[in-house]
């Protein structure tokens, strides 16, 4: 009896959940490249790889340096606001793209804050489209995420490290070649990795912010080739190519993986010298840049979009409520696929490590990669604007199990190394160890891992455009067309709508895990 009160059937459900992702995720790819070939690629195309090789690699290489000042000075200084500071550059992880662009536009637009200064001054305006207007975009949306992945480097250096420093009587320049520098060259590589990755599948802001022939993205000439062209077969060969840059990228990040050398400390907190001077002007003006930056943009979308709150147009009420539909949905389906994965994984079910890698898959695809290969799928025997919604829910959930997974596999194989044999023993039945033990373990990464999943669903922009009609539009879509159509106030009121409700379905899942944990 007690053998078979262990498994609990999660294998079944583990086994269903893989075969999802895998029809989601290969298999959309296997459609794409059954298409792929058959059009041949023009120079536009090429130029749209050129492009996307160009913005990733700069969007990398300057949020990652400009990262630099800002972590060692948030690693050696300590302020007022310094752990607010902290937590919010985690923020625009979950910030809707459509939402930061307009917040960008409010200040770097064309009637934004810093052309009206320009135009007083009597200086030519700037645009904040073309290259410089993705580069600007993309380095406001990971700039914090560099910061806190370096921030994390220079605090895990053993404090006993710098305590010998002093010990020996190490300059600050000997200092930084001998235990910072190494650290630096251990972290910036995975760094600048993952925002290159991130930003070679960044459609919604090159479909805002880019077009035209000088700035299009494989992305945005996929969509391009979907919904204006009408060739299904260059789109399925832009998509495979997309596909390889995508999984290129990750193989590259695997493979530079490397370790600082400093080995385990005491566990003290690190003592990162705080030298005055020159040295701490410079770190408090990396500091208030930074937080100006990030900051600014949003106040200035705030402040832009609250007296449209009193005018808000027609429509929004059914595409907030189709966007909260979708989140949910997509949020009870990642979680609960993440879970049944996580708990087969750290029980080592039979086939164990190929759950692992499925739910690993969805990181080398993109919402326009799975697009297209469901595009091409349901074609021919349904009508792809009636399946909006669902096939909308199916990749938001497909694309942000990694993230609940990855939150969730260490903590599974924890409780099975704590309870396993305990639960055996009791031969407790499949729904009370999941509400006895299961579920009160492990409510604080389901917690947050649903917060993350319904927070990017809520602001996505992404395979929904290849779908959706007018009459089937969410949130972030129905901001885009009010964009389009140039009535910037009652956008700026819909983002403000959009940033509530996306920050408010993360804090009420990430609430509802840490109050039952």
């Amino acid at each position: 009896m007690a053998s078979r009160a262990r498994p609990l059937t999660l294998p079944l459900g583990a086994a269903l959940a893989a075969a999802l992702l895998a029809a989601m995720t290969l298999g959309t790819v296997g459609a794409v490249a059954i298409h792929a070939g058959t059009a041949p690629l023009g120079p536009a195309d090429w130029s749209a790889l050129r492009f996307t090789l160009l913005q990733a690699a700069l969007s990398a290489l300057i949020s990652t340096a400009l990262a630099i000042p800002v972590a060692r000075a948030l690693a050696r200084r300590r302020f007022p606001g310094r752990g607010l500071l902290i937590t919010l550059m985690g923020a625009p992880f979950l910030l809707p793209v459509i939402v930061a662009i307009l917040g960008l536009l409010a200040i770097f637009g064309r009637g934004g804050t810093l052309n009206q200064l320009l135009a007083a001054t009597g200086l030519p305006p700037l645009s904040p489209y073309g290259l410089h207007g993705v580069l600007l975009a993309h380095v406001f949306l990971n700039l914090p995420l560099a910061t806190r992945m370096i921030l994390q480097g220079w605090q895990a250096i053993p404090a006993e490290r710098f305590r010998l420093a002093r010990a020996l009587a190490l300059t600050p320049g000997a200092q930084f070649r001998h235990l910072e520098l190494p650290m630096l060259r251990a972290t910036l590589p995975g760094a600048a990795l993952t925002i290159f990755t991130l930003c070679l599948a960044s459609f919604a802001t090159a479909l805002t912010l880019g077009g035209g022939p000088a700035a299009t993205t494989v992305e945005l000439a996929i969509y391009q080739a979907l919904r204006f062209d009408f060739a299904p077969d260059r789109a399925a060969t832009l998509a495979l190519m997309q596909f390889a840059l995508t999984t290129a990228a990750l193989l590259a990040g695997w493979a530079i993986l490397r370790d600082t050398g400093f080995g385990a400390g005491l566990g003290r907190p690190p003592e990162l010298p705080a030298p005055k001077g020159w040295r701490r002007a410079f770190d408090g003006a990396a500091i208030t840049l930074a937080a100006a930056f990030l900051i600014l943009p949003l106040a200035a979308l705030v402040a832009r979009g609250l007296p449209g709150l009193t005018n808000l147009p027609q429509g929004l009420i059914e595409a907030t409520a189709r966007s909260l539909a979708i989140a949910l949905a997509s949020t009870a389906l990642a979680t609960t696929a993440a879970l049944a994965l996580a708990l087969a994984t750290a029980r080592r079910a039979p086939g164990h490590r190929l759950y692992d890698a499925a739910a690993t898959f969805p990181l080398a695809a993109s919402s326009l990669v799975i697009g297209t290969g469901l595009f091409l799928t349901l074609r021919p025997v349904a009508n792809t604007s009636d399946l909006a919604i669902p096939v909308t829910i199916a990749t938001n959930a497909t694309l942000a199990l990694p993230y609940s997974y990855r939150l969730l596999a260490p903590a599974a194989r924890t409780l099975q190394a704590d309870y396993g044999r305990l639960t055996t023993a009791l031969a407790l039945t499949p729904m009370t160890q999941l509400r006895l033990i299961t579920l009160p373990q492990l409510a604080r990464p389901l917690g947050f891992g649903a917060g993350i999943t319904a927070a990017l669903s809520m602001g996505d922009l992404g395979v929904i455009t290849l779908f959706a009609g007018q009459t089937n539009a969410t949130l972030p879509l129905y901001i885009h067309s009010l964009m389009g159509s140039y009535r910037m106030e009652q956008a700026a009121a819909a983002s403000l709508l959009l940033l509530t409700l996306s920050f408010a379905l993360f804090a009420l899942f990430d609430g509802i895990g840490r109050r039952h944990a």
